[in-house]
């Protein structure tokens, strides 16, 4: 079954859309420091804002070079490895949240 949306429905979407973009921080550029073990991203906001890579789900054991590959996927909302097949939401990170609610229970 396909869903329908109304013309309504389509545009409130998009405005709030554009409300996330304009008020959530978004990742401009990302990077892995070695010496702290910590991926640096750089937001549109001019703050940067650093975690330690093997908190992450998927990172835990990767290699450094493996963590270096750190890429901004689309407008900024998410991380992504490659090599591990890792995604994670900025938002998340910036909250504490470096995988599943069963990860985040073993970290504890």
């Amino acid at each position: 079954m396909t869903a329908h949306w109304s013309d309504a429905q389509a545009e409130a979407a998009i405005a709030r859309g554009r409300e996330k973009m304009e008020r959530d921080p978004r990742a401009t550029a990302a990077r892995f420091d070695g010496d702290s073990g910590r991926v640096l991203v750089e937001l549109n906001n001019g703050c940067t804002f650093a975690f330690p890579a093997h908190k992450v789900q998927g990172l835990e054991d990767a290699s450094d070079a493996e963590i270096a590959e750190v890429e901004v996927l689309g407008v900024g909302f998410a991380l992504h490895w490659e090599t591990r097949d890792v995604d994670a939401s900025l938002g998340g990170l910036m909250n504490g949240v470096f995988g599943t609610k069963a990860w985040m229970s073993e970290l504890a």
